[in-house]
């Protein structure tokens, strides 16, 4: 493919639920455009955006795919990302680095969780939104209904450019608001002529409601307007354009993907009044005059940044990147000032689906792929050798969801990690950590099958077979009267024995003190050089747990009195001792077991805020505070016990239609509750 300028680029993500079209829309795009012979379906594995085996076998996307088309001279990356609320990862990537957002709903299920997500991400960041209203060919299907629901839910600046020409299993075109013909399809021909007579009325009224609504933001068409003269066709779509990249006007359009009825328009339309990237500011520099904007322009240095890696086991890491400014060519070299490393892009490739092609050059505004980056992942921008360049990267999703993996095969720990790091390259959102206490390595992600995914590509690309396990939770132990307690140890094996007697007294602590080791020793009972190893003792045994088994914290430990032998004593039998001594004395002195407390913060529609508080309660959470967001969310903080998280983000999303976000971090211990301690002790127990 060649080049194409700033001005000639539409950088189009597509957005909204799972099951709305939006991945049969890509392929009904690339048929148009004589990409692809014809559009494929999901559910054989055809199609050029669903093309790894987790796609296959869920039949849903559940990473962002390129599908690049041309279309009168313009190139538009077109970018199909998955609709499932684990993959929303993606759709903020893609979101990132487009210019409009094509917002696809569902004419049957109308608005649902993911295309409000999306809206309001889209929203958020400043893009331009055009929402096509797919399926008008299904039972049930209602282009009335679903722009009611859209003009309810997104208020101002929703805008009909079309009106469907039949309905459900008679809609067979389009009657375009802004040519004021229609556009009839028969199999895979089309046909333009006059608006049918049983919608003139409605399509007169309804153009004549647009065009008024377009010429608003233009005084000089305002005025003509108001002079009884109608604007072209090409002065409607350059106004309506520039209300569409100001965010001021919400375009709708109909379709039906799987027919490829309204999707040729659609293209056109992308190509038309779609926002290109060109003249958009795109980083910030720092220089020593100070801070300075850098714009889309292909005459500049060249700067661009990654949004998306993939991990391949035999190509190694394909980026995909961004052109922001300047003008990139094969082997041009760049360096990453995260790591300062330098990078040589040897070759430029247009990705479509998983198909590369080479391209001579890419300019800003552009996006390729480029393989073999040795030191650069998602997030990161590659920028001339002294550019101090500032491009910040958005936050990935907050891991909610937790599983504990194990190699099912001995020796492939080394394998699994290696694996696990370089998914996490491709996917920020995972997050691996090892916990030592609990000897558990955790894998977080944002939902159930955001993580099943990611363990069936660890098999399937880097080899390693995983086996999950319940996370176990981090209790802790604690004292909550004083003790005291003699620890002896003696042992004879000839020669030289071992002999240390050390008594301790133990003392709770207030809440995140932590550990306080006193020496009260008096009149040399223990000499001072064996002092340490008493507390090197009792720091152990703290660390092997209390009673029940989890590590002891917030205890004062004073070591009073004890015995020695000028022979037998030893680092090693006051350790012992010290030990012993603290096991004891912690016995005698009420302990408790600690459960970890969560701080949430709960971001739910206010429809639905009872019903989750409800069980926020029921999980023995403190609710501590709402908070309106807009007029139509709540956001809930509360401190609930961590044990009644694990599960929380498959739970939310039930309990809220998928409406319900939520972000958790560890707070502080408290005491669990008698009934529930004696359960966890006899699991601690049998577990060990």
């Amino acid at each position: 493919m060649q080049s194409y300028m700033p001005s000639s680029i539409r950088n189009v993500a597509l957005v909204g639920h799972n099951g709305a079209g939006k991945t049969t829309l890509a392929e009904a795009l690339l048929a148009n455009a004589g990409v692809i012979a014809h559009s494929g379906r999901v559910d054989d594995g055809t199609t050029v955006c669903d093309f790894e085996p987790e796609e296959i076998k869920r039949r849903m996307s559940v990473s962002l795919a390129m599908a690049p088309f041309e279309v009168n001279g313009v190139k538009v990356n077109l970018i199909d990302t998955p609709g499932y609320a684990d993959f929303f990862g993606e759709v903020r990537s893609a979101c990132a680095v487009a210019e409009l957002v094509v917002v696809v709903v569902s004419a049957v299920e109308g608005i649902e969780a993911q295309t409000e997500a999306a809206w309001d991400l889209a929203e958020s960041l400043g893009r331009a939104r055009l929402i096509l209203i797919n399926k008008l060919d299904r039972e049930r299907a209602s282009f009335d209904r679903v722009l009611d629901q859209l003009r309810e839910r997104f208020g101002a600046g929703i805008a009909p450019l079309e009106l469907p020409v039949g309905q459900e299993g008679e809609f067979c075109g389009i009657a375009d608001l802004l040519t004021d013909s229609a556009i009839t399809y028969t199999g895979a021909e089309s046909s333009t002529g006059p608006i049918p007579p049983d919608l003139a009325d409605l399509e007169h009224r309804v153009r004549e409601h647009l065009v008024e609504g377009i010429v608003v933001g233009d005084d000089s068409l305002m005025e003509r307007y108001l002079d009884g003269e109608t604007p072209s066709t090409a002065e409607l779509e350059s106004a309506l354009g520039a209300g569409l990249a100001a965010g001021s006007v919400f375009p709708v359009v109909c379709a039906s993907a799987t027919k490829g009825i309204g999707t040729d328009r659609l293209a056109t339309l992308l190509a038309e009044i779609g926002p290109s990237p060109a003249g958009r500011v795109v980083a910030t520099l720092r220089a020593p005059g100070g801070a300075h904007e850098v714009t889309c322009d292909s005459t500049a240095q060249p700067l661009a940044q990654v949004f998306k890696t993939v991990s391949d086991p035999y190509v190694g890491r394909i980026s995909l990147l961004k052109v922001l400014s300047g003008t990139i060519r094969p082997d041009t070299t760049l360096v990453n000032p995260r790591t300062h490393s330098e990078e040589r892009l040897h070759v430029l490739e247009l990705l479509r689906g998983k198909s590369v092609e080479p391209v001579p050059e890419a300019s800003a505004g552009d996006i390729i792929a480029v393989a073999k980056l040795s030191d650069t992942i998602t997030g990161d921008t590659l920028a001339p050798r002294g550019t101090p360049v500032v491009v910040e990267p958005l936050d990935p999703e907050p891991a909610v969801f937790s599983i504990a993996i194990r190699p099912k095969a001995k020796g492939d720990e080394d394998k699994l990690m290696t694996g696990l790091h370089r998914l996490q390259e491709e996917d920020p959102a995972l997050v691996i950590r090892r916990v030592d206490e609990t000897h558990q390595t955790l894998l977080s992600g944002t939902g159930e099958t955001h993580l099943a995914v990611t363990c069936e590509r660890l098999q399937r690309k880097f080899g390693v077979e995983v086996g999950t396990e319940e996370v176990l939770v981090p209790y802790r132990e604690t004292i909550t009267a004083e003790a005291e307690a003699e620890g002896r140890y003696k042992k004879q094996t000839g020669g030289h024995g071992q002999f240390g007697v050390v008594d301790l007294r133990v003392a709770p602590l207030a809440r995140g003190e932590g550990f306080v080791f006193v020496d009260a020793v008096v009149g040399g009972a223990i000499p001072k050089q064996y002092i340490p190893a008493v507390e090197k003792g009792v720091v152990e045994a703290m660390s092997q747990g209390g009673p029940a088994g989890y590590p002891v914290i917030d205890v004062q430990v004073t070591c009073y009195d004890g015995k020695y032998h000028p022979v037998d004593s030893s680092e090693m039998s006051f350790k012992m001792a010290g030990a012993i001594a603290f096991r004891d004395a912690v016995a005698r002195a009420a302990p408790v077991i600690l459960e970890p407390i969560s701080r949430m913060e709960v971001t739910v529609p206010s429809s639905m805020q009872g019903d989750v508080l409800g069980d926020l309660n029921a999980r023995r959470g403190r609710v501590q505070g709402t908070d309106p967001l807009g007029a139509t969310h709540q956001r809930i903080t509360a401190l609930v016990p961590t044990a009644e998280t694990l599960r929380y983000a498959v739970d939310l999303r039930a309990l809220t239609a998928g409406r319900g976000r939520f972000t958790a971090e560890h707070d502080h211990y408290e005491p669990l509750p008698s009934n529930l301690a004696a359960r966890v002790g006899r699991n601690q127990a049998a577990s060990g």
